[in-house]
């Protein structure tokens, strides 16, 4: 189920190497600059076979930039 966190508890997830963090920006974006950690997964390709991967006993953040 989706919630929404804020930087802190983003933080704490990261420092504890828990959370699985999922960058959904456009590849071109991702590839000049990305979160240390992070799997891009183009919000376009976001579907069940992008996901298959990742590990369903860790918490996943989806992360987009948006300056708007």
């Amino acid at each position: 189920m989706p919630t929404d966190i804020g930087v802190e508890e983003l933080r704490r997830l990261m420092a504890a190497s828990q959370r699985q963090l999922i960058e959904v920006l456009p590849r071109e974006e991702y590839e000049e600059e990305h979160l240390a950690g992070s799997i891009n997964i183009p919000l376009k390709d976001l579907d069940i076979d992008a996901v298959r991967g990742l590990d369903r006993t860790r918490p996943v953040v989806v992360y987009c930039w948006d300056d708007a």
